[in-house]
């Protein structure tokens, strides 16, 4: 199985082709991005990445920003997955898969049901994966609710992204480890971004005083891996996702970030490349002498 890294778009404040820069440079295989509002920028949206022969995961966030519209009924949350599956067709590319930000956390358990099954019938009809994430604000906000909806649509990809777990639940997430072999089973995608106790992302996940909370997402990480080599799988991918908008850590009063965003998310990239290394060859010792 081979690792496919990509940039997220969240945060970046250079243009384009800074980005497709960064993301050549570090090895990258692409960016993980919604479409663009306006449809001349989609248009070089598209030109840009196809010249440079990058992959894209199209994100898309339903009846709302990352936190959704409180009162947005089912039925709005899946017309504007459509519409939002719809609009790829202005970059002139099609997305790897969509990574989906969806459903409510209010909502009850059977109406989630209700979003999954049939926002999966909708991209299966456009013939566009969808892979759902573990987010906050969302119907997949915690470990529990979670697995209590996989349970009932097994059929669906999800994208991985803990540090919310971790938030949520006051713990880092390897603790919940039977919520995580369960959602690891319908893993398609990592958001490799650290949580710890009291936050969605750590200061820096190189930080010493941050090993266990690095080491507990690693785990995680780990068993949707292993989850993937069971299911045949020959691709994993990855995005390094830690982000602004009250992530990323700032000094009180100058509101000076303490890290640079991008240096970041490539350390974790670089790290997370070297740790599935680690991880497949000591999977692969262990077959050998099985």
């Amino acid at each position: 199985m081979d690792l496919k890294r990509f940039k997220t778009l969240w945060g970046h404040e250079g243009t384009l082709v800074e980005a497709i820069n960064q993301v050549k440079d570090a090895g990258f295989s692409g960016i993980e991005a919604p479409v663009p509002d306006n449809g001349n920028e989609a248009e070089a949206f598209g030109e840009a990445l196809a010249e440079h022969n990058l992959l894209w995961i199209q994100e898309i966030c339903t009846a709302g920003g990352y936190v959704p519209r409180r009162h947005a009924t089912v039925q709005e949350h899946l017309e504007d997955f459509e519409a939002k599956i719809l609009s790829a067709s202005a970059t002139g590319l099609k997305p790897e898969f969509v990574n989906v930000m969806g459903g409510c956390d209010a909502w009850s358990i059977n109406d989630s049901i209700r979003f999954f099954s049939e926002a999966k019938n909708i991209a299966d009809k456009h013939h566009v994966p969808a892979s759902f994430e573990t987010h906050r604000g969302r119907s997949f906000f915690s470990p529990w609710n979670t697995v209590a909806i996989l349970e009932k649509v097994p059929h669906i990809d999800v994208t991985c992204d803990f540090s919310h777990w971790a938030v949520v639940s006051e713990r880092l997430p390897h603790i919940e480890w039977d919520c995580i072999v369960r959602t690891a089973q319908q893993a398609r995608h990592i958001h490799s971004r650290v949580g710890y106790d009291q936050g969605p992302q750590v200061p820096h996940p190189a930080a010493p005083e941050y090993a266990d909370a690095l080491a507990s997402h690693q785990a995680c990480w780990e068993a949707v891996w292993e989850s993937q080599v069971a299911r045949g799988l020959e691709i994993t991918t990855m995005t390094p996702e830690f982000g602004t908008d009250g992530y990323l850590h700032l000094l009180p009063f100058t509101k000076a970030p303490i890290a640079d965003l991008w240096s970041l998310n490539r350390w974790i990239g670089e790290e997370e490349l070297a740790h599935f290394q680690r991880w497949q060859s000591a999977v692969t010792k262990t077959s050998k002498i099985a």
